[in-house]
């Protein structure tokens, strides 16, 4: 089976690097490095099952050549029950075959980092500060559904309530991967609670979703980052805080603002600022790589753009839009109150397959 046998050959680098992962765990040098143990089993757990697959589909592959040499037996009861087995397998070497070309696509490699969370008001004044309420209450609910941490960096309320903006860190397994795709202008149609007249009033707030950089990403000298400290404030402009815990950095070279007040202390607020100036910049430093790949699949699909209008929530049908991939579900209550894990596997789903589509691999059943 030449097709078989030129798909094993492709994947023996996965092999290898499980090879060289399995004695990369047991490195006492490692095991005492507790950062380059965890990356080293993190990536181990998830080569293993595809190791395992790749074995199981050998094993079939020699099985099938056995079962086909006795199809030709002039015993007819071993002849038919050669043809079930081959039947069989070919089925199942198919499905193997779909998974192992899959592996062969390597994920993009921010999608395992946890992510800083960013909602602001755009077009619509109050109504827009009350939708990035709305939509950032929106994503706390998603993440705890799926057990991951939220923290809260900092934000600005509007004067009738909701967010100015709003800012937080959010932790767990494959944050980044999950919710990249939420970047964007979320767009709402609904009545204001103050229109009198029963008017639909359209608004917008904006996403932006940041991979969480590491100190090793981002070359950042202290000396061009400005730091002041300022009372920590609440609803309404009032202070909360007598003592100046809040923290906002300035980075001179580039202009980019970070603040932070909603941690206990102002250290607490330095280190949770410093962990957003290196995610916005790591972010500008990594937007032109995103953008060329976004250019070579033709789409705009997880890379991070909020340039564009992303999705609709049309509150008097009940719906929602998403415009990249034309996908309508009538269940906004629902997804306002966090299930939004439809939406998003099916965001996931397209990436996937323009990748695979990129790389010249047939989803065909």
């Amino acid at each position: 089976m030449p097709e078989a046998d030129g798909l094993l050959g492709r994947l023996g680098s996965l092999e290898d690097r499980h090879r060289e992962l399995s004695l990369r765990i047991i490195d006492p040098d490692v095991i005492s490095d507790v950062a380059a143990y965890r990356s080293a089993m993190r990536d181990f757990n998830e080569l293993d099952p595809i190791v395992a697959r790749i074995q199981r589909f050998r094993v079939a592959s020699d099985d099938l050549r056995a079962a086909q040499d006795d199809v030709h037996s002039e015993d007819a009861e071993l002849a038919d029950m050669a043809q079930e087995e081959v039947d069989r397998l070919t089925e199942e070497l198919a499905s193997l075959k779909r998974e192992l070309e899959e592996a062969l696509v390597p994920d993009d490699p921010s999608d395992r980092r946890d992510c800083i969370l960013e909602v602001r008001a755009g077009t619509g004044g109050d109504e827009a500060a009350l939708w990035a309420g709305d939509l950032f209450r929106m994503y706390v609910r998603y993440c705890e559904s799926k057990g991951w941490k939220v923290e809260s960096v900092g934000s600005h309320a509007g004067s009738s309530g909701g967010y100015k903006e709003v800012v937080a860190r959010v932790s767990g397994e494959g944050v980044f991967g999950h919710l990249k795709y939420e970047s964007g202008t979320h767009r709402v149609q609904r009545v204001p609670a103050t229109e009198s007249q029963g008017r639909i009033h359209t608004s917008a707030a904006t996403v932006a979703i940041l991979p969480e950089a590491e100190a090793t990403d981002v070359t950042l000298d202290l000396k061009d980052v400005r730091k002041d400290t300022f009372r920590a404030s609440g609803a309404g402009g009032q202070h909360v805080n007598k003592t100046e815990s809040a923290v906002r950095l300035t980075h001179l070279p580039t202009g980019i603002v970070v603040e932070c007040q909603d941690g206990r202390s102002q250290h607490a607020n330095y280190e949770q600022a410093l962990g957003v100036l290196r995610a916005r910049l790591w972010e500008a430093e990594d937007q032109a790589r995103r953008a060329a790949e976004a250019a070579e699949r033709k789409s705009q699909v997880g890379t991070g753009d909020r340039s564009g209008k992303i999705r609709t929530y049309n509150y008097p049908q009940g719906r929602v839009t998403d415009h990249r991939i034309g996908m309508t579900l009538h269940a906004l209550e629902r997804l306002l109150g966090g299930e939004l894990e439809e939406l998003i596997q099916a965001l996931r789903s397209t990436e996937r397959m323009e990748r695979l589509k990129q790389a010249g691999i047939s989803q065909a059943e």
